[in-house]
């Protein structure tokens, strides 16, 4: 199994639209196309999408290391709308130890225009999961 099959997995992120594009030691890069079901009642994409969209890059970097992460605390600040087009989440691990991980993701559109940043720390398990570590 790959991290991008174990990921597949996440059923409530890929109903969300969520694609995963790239992932790389303590790195991820994913997208989503806004859809007119991802609106909001002011018909701009809603702040709970854009985070399912950090938070699957957040989970695919801290996981990366093929040991359980979860995060335990997270933080969103938004800072420009979008009602169209492919919103894209890159995630980079900034702190990485034994059980606690550190990760920053910039939420942008497809001009490269900050729309949100997301930073989340994650909690490593014990357990091994069935891929080999990037």
């Amino acid at each position: 199994m790959t991290i991008y099959e174990f990921f597949e997995k996440d059923k409530f992120a890929l109903q969300a639209g969520v694609k995963l594009m790239k992932a790389g030691n303590g790195y991820a890069k994913a997208c989503m196309e806004i859809t007119p079901s991802h609106l909001n009642g002011g018909g701009v994409c809603q702040g709970g999408a854009i985070f399912t969209l950090a938070d699957l890059a957040f989970a695919v970097a801290t996981n990366s290391h093929a040991r359980l992460t979860f995060s335990i605390t997270s933080n969103i600040n938004f800072f420009k709308s979008e009602s169209k087009g492919v919103l894209y989440a890159e995630a980079r691990e900034v702190f990485s130890h034994n059980r606690l991980a550190n990760c920053e993701v910039n939420i942008t559109n497809e001009s490269g225009e900050l729309i949100a940043s997301f930073n989340a720390t994650g909690y490593r398990k014990d357990a091994e999961l069935p891929f080999e570590a990037l």
